[in-house]
């Protein structure tokens, strides 16, 4: 207890910090206000350590060069704040399409073309033959029709909002009939139904959550009926009493009543993933062979490009959809094209897609390779971490994320830390571990689990980045 009220006592005051030879330059850099701000926040940040009965503080506050250190962290984290707040982190979660962290990785080639269109003027939408205005969907939609097979294509920011563009091109005012077993929430509390309204058609359900027959559409289809629509549940998996209408039935059907048959795909996969050992999916060509007019995909998750929204289908019904001033509002920009046409480039030669996109390798890792790489890392964490956690090596599941495939995981290897803690202290010492690595310049990220903080290996690309990482860690308590 005397060691907190003489602690409490030796911090000095603001004025007194604030005239400091030490935040001279600070002053001059960021003003006045912003310093006296941050003395403020770092004064109440140590008060609270304080009350906490965190020794290392206490026994900071109370050396004689404290005011130095003091000041030296004010100046750190007004420079930290005047950064960007977007920043890159090492993924190490086991979720390897990590919406909160980003989605996919992009491959070398696409970074170079992003920032090749970015630093100068760019002939988007520039005709360079005719000399007059041009098609942004220009650049990339041979690729994707020669990938797909479709006949045409177009591009919006995401997945949501294709979906939101079609049914408002092709359903406004009128019905769109899907079943009750695809009315899936996407994420961030967004719903396919809410999407079908905000596209102003008129939902109409059928069948039931775990069954729905082909005959339960056609009694549904009325005069007001557009489109039938059907949903890949990407993100979840109904098993045992089950039944769904396949694409080709519901193609056949939907152009006998001279009706739109449109397939949300979500996760969007170009390719036959079997032939690199993972799980199968429906790709966007098969979706057109059985029959879809449309169908809708997004470029971040399976596929492994930028965000984006993706569209193809039948010429007509994609020139109406492009028509629709909906698509200006939804439209991406030069940097968004410029790398999908390069992740695009890549499925054009798929005996050598593995190597070269990030995505897929991730996924694919080989486990030897993960063994060896956690066995290079552990003594490396266990003399870092001596004092402060125990440090082993477990087998665990990697999942592939945003919600493709969510009942397929990967086998993998992870880095495990237990806080060596007092009974009941166990929680505090495994947040302060965790955000001691969330600190770091370059962000480690982790996920919390049963008491410990698991480090997922199999996304880890740069080990001796880590590695030096790992040497400036600050162990706060």
């Amino acid at each position: 207890m005397k060691s907190e009220t003489n602690a409490f006592k030796a911090l000095p005051n603001t004025d007194f910090l604030l005239q400091s030879i030490e935040l001279e330059e600070a002053v001059s850099t960021f003003g006045n206000t912003a310093v006296k701000l941050m003395i403020r926040e770092e004064l109440s940040l140590f008060r609270s350590k304080i009350s906490d009965n965190n020794q290392f503080a206490i026994d900071q506050i109370l050396r004689d060069d404290f005011v130095e250190i003091f000041c030296g962290n004010v100046a750190k984290r007004l420079k930290n704040s005047s950064n960007t707040t977007l920043l890159p982190v090492i993924n190490l979660t086991g979720t390897v399409v990590h919406t909160n962290l980003g989605r996919a990785r992009l491959p070398k080639s696409a970074i170079n073309a992003m920032t090749l269109v970015a630093g100068s003027a760019s002939n988007l939408e520039y005709d360079l033959v005719s000399g007059k205005r041009g098609d942004r969907d220009s650049h990339l939609e041979k690729l994707l029709c020669e990938i797909t097979g479709a006949e045409s294509a177009t591009i919006v920011n995401n997945n949501a909002a294709a979906v939101l563009l079609v049914l408002n091109t092709l359903a406004s005012g009128s019905e769109a009939i899907i079943s009750r077993g695809e009315l899936v929430e996407i994420g961030g509390a967004f719903r396919i139904p809410d999407v079908m309204k905000s596209a102003n058609s008129i939902l109409k359900e059928v069948g039931t959550t775990n069954r729905t027959h082909l005959s339960d559409y056609e009694s549904a289809i009325g005069t007001n009926t557009s489109v039938l629509m059907k949903v890949h549940t990407s993100n979840y998996e109904i098993k045992g009493f089950t039944n769904s209408v396949a694409e080709s039935e519901l193609g056949k059907l939907a152009h006998q009543r001279k009706l739109h048959f449109v397939s949300d795909l979500g996760s969007g996969t170009l390719i036959d993933l079997t032939r690199y050992g993972l799980p199968r999916e429906p790709t966007v060509r098969e979706n057109l062979e059985e029959g879809a007019d449309i169908v809708t995909f997004s470029g971040d998750k399976l596929l492994g490009g930028p965000q984006a929204g993706l569209i193809v289908g039948k010429k007509e019904l994609v020139e109406r959809i492009k028509r629709n001033p909906l698509k200006r509002a939804l439209r991406v920009d030069k940097i968004t094209i410029a790398a999908l046409i390069e992740v695009l480039k890549l499925y054009m030669d798929p005996d050598r897609l593995v190597s070269r996109l990030p995505l897929l390798a991730d996924l694919v890792r080989p486990i030897g390779e993960i063994d060896h790489l956690a066995g290079r890392l552990l003594p490396v964490f266990a003399e870092k971490l001596a004092d402060v956690a125990e440090v082993s090596i477990e087998q665990c599941k990697s999942q592939i994320g945003s919600g493709a495939l969510p009942l397929d995981l990967l086998e993998s290897r992870a880095l495990v830390l237990k806080p060596l803690a007092k009974k009941g202290e166990t929680d505090a010492r495994l947040q302060k571990l965790a955000n001691s690595f969330r600190s770091l310049s370059t962000p480690i990220i982790g996920r919390l689990h049963d008491g410990r903080l698991i480090f997922d290996l199999r996304c880890l690309e740069n080990e001796s980045q880590i590695v030096g990482l790992l040497k400036s860690l600050t162990l706060d308590y």
